[in-house]
């Protein structure tokens, strides 16, 4: 079934059309569409097509930093041979500190690489700390609007239940009473008994009003059964309205919102906690790395080492995952009303019209309530013309009646209070609102979250990639304990070249 009408007040971003437009290839490289159906097994294979080519960008990433391995260890020891040449030629002009000639540039070459990588990771971890903060912040929104349908299916359901409990009561109660004070009088008695016939008439209405929660009713019936008189409601706020989960943690039929921000609020926490510890420990490896540069600390950066590539490895395969839910989240705001129409979980005991009138909210559509609310209202105001009748007439002939007389008006002050709640939550305004606001959430300021994430993830990647191809040549360029033993003897035997090599280390230090 698609949808019957577009959703109001939202229009899918650039990003969302432009993410749902790339092709898709099945397992079996077959073109598919790109209809969001999370259930399907056709649709699961696009997403994991799109989640593979993170994973050919990791074996391409091993191999380059592989062959730059394999180049430092078979060309070190012709470098060597070549730079004791280099430092024999320049040993008049240098002090034999072997900073000078071609092993000067290298070393040169190698740092800023290093220092240029590193640069570049800790600007993809600014970007992964504002898209983190931004998924964050359209995941809250969704909560939000959630948790607030959920309090106005709260308060409808108790609102019908109530009120259809207060009618009970007062059919079993006051009316029964009136109904024998009156036996004597014939024109009082037809007016109790159309009270009666009026008020179980109004209870088999309301009994037929339900939305999605239907089997939910339940919860309330038990809420006013004491007999006491019914109260105008006031119902929780939605920080305080019912979200009982199902047993198992599986998804309840019919669908609950209150069940879908719970789920939701703690896999975000979960989310939003892993991302900062990733970016935490992308951050630490930068800044050790670069401390191991300048200290020219070869444990440190060996510690390093190990730890790039584990945010190598976790960086491309986060990315996988941030493209798969990307793709399926943009094929799913590109048309979310038809994912809701046709879902089982969404419309099970629920009509595809009264899904509709909540989804669009056109002022075209007629609410599929109105028929119940104006019959049920038509049945109060002649439950109330009857009483009212009967203590003009009947309380002066029979004053033992006024005390049940009484409590059937406050039973109906009530219900009418309660009626009149019950039409304004039934307009498909208020719902309408919780479902853009939650689609704005998600498809605006959560699809700008993961895509700046799916952005850090590729940048750290590449950064940790030149990382690893880098850091091998750094090693290299650090003096030997033999080196740092024969320039301290050298230092202390001429004590004047001192300044002069200072000035050449310190040419060759960026950070300094």
């Amino acid at each position: 079934m698609a949808a019957m009408a577009t959703v109001p007040s939202y229009t899918p971003s650039l990003w969302v059309r432009l993410c749902h437009a790339l092709p898709r290839l099945d397992l079996t490289m077959q073109m598919r569409d790109n209809i969001f159906v999370p259930d399907s097994w056709e649709y699961q294979q696009t997403l994991l097509v799109l989640s593979s080519l993170s994973a050919i960008a990791l074996v391409l990433s091993l191999l380059v930093v592989l062959s730059f391995l394999i180049h430092y260890c078979c060309c070190h020891r012709g470098d060597r041979t070549e730079g004791s040449e280099e430092e024999e030629e320049d040993e008049d002009g240098s002090t034999g500190h072997g900073y000078s000639g071609r092993k000067g540039r290298g070393i040169c070459c190698v740092t800023w690489v290093s220092v240029a990588a590193v640069t570049l990771c800790c600007v993809a971890i600014g970007v992964g700390f504002y898209g983190n903060s931004e998924a964050n912040d359209g995941m809250y929104q969704l909560t939000s609007s959630l948790l607030t349908a959920n309090y106005t299916l709260a308060s409808i359901d108790l609102l019908v239940s109530d009120t259809i409990t207060g009618l009970q009561l007062s059919v079993s109660g006051p009316l029964s009473t009136m109904e024998e004070l009156f036996t004597g009088s014939k024109p009082f008695l037809v007016s109790t008994r159309n009270c009666r016939r009026l008020s179980e008439n109004v209870v088999s209405l309301l009994s037929s009003l339900s939305l999605v929660r239907s089997g939910d009713s339940g919860l309330w019936n038990s809420s006013n059964s004491s007999g006491a008189p019914m109260a105008a409601l006031t119902p929780a706020p939605p920080s305080m309205a019912p979200t009982t989960a199902p047993a198992g943690g599986a998804m309840p039929s019919p669908f609950s919102p209150g069940w879908a921000a719970t789920t939701l609020m703690v896999n975000e926490d979960y989310r939003w906690l892993s991302y900062v510890l990733l970016l935490l420990l992308d951050l630490i490896v930068c800044l050790f790395i670069l401390l191991g540069l300048a200290k020219q600390a070869r444990w440190l950066l060996i510690l390093m080492t190990v730890l790039a590539w584990l945010a190598l490895f976790l960086s491309w395969g986060s990315l996988g995952l941030e493209t798969a839910t990307v793709v399926a989240l943009s094929d799913f705001c590109t048309d979310p009303n038809t994912f809701v129409l046709n879902s089982t979980h969404f419309n099970s005991g629920t009509s595809s019209d009264v899904l509709d009138y909540y989804l669009t909210c056109s002022s075209r559509m007629s609410s599929p309530f109105q028929q119940i609310l104006t019959q049920s209202q038509r049945a109060l105001s002649n439950i109330h013309t009857h009483l009212s009748n009967l203590d003009r007439n009947a309380l002066p002939q029979f004053p033992k009646a006024e005390r049940s007389l009484r409590e059937v008006q406050q039973i109906l002050n009530s219900t009418e209070g309660n009626f009149h709640q019950l039409v304004a939550l039934l307009n498909c305004r208020g719902l309408s609102k919780d479902y853009v606001d939650s689609l704005k959430g998600l498809c605006y300021d959560g699809m700008e979250g993961l895509l700046y994430l799916s952005l850090y993830s590729f940048l750290s990647a590449l950064a940790f990639t030149a990382i690893l191809c880098s850091l091998p040549g750094a090693w290299r360029s650090f003096p030997s304990e033999n080196e740092e033993y024969e320039d301290s003897d050298s230092e202390s035997e001429d004590p004047f070249t001192s300044h002069q090599d200072s000035k050449r280390f310190l040419q060759w230090q960026p950070w300094l």
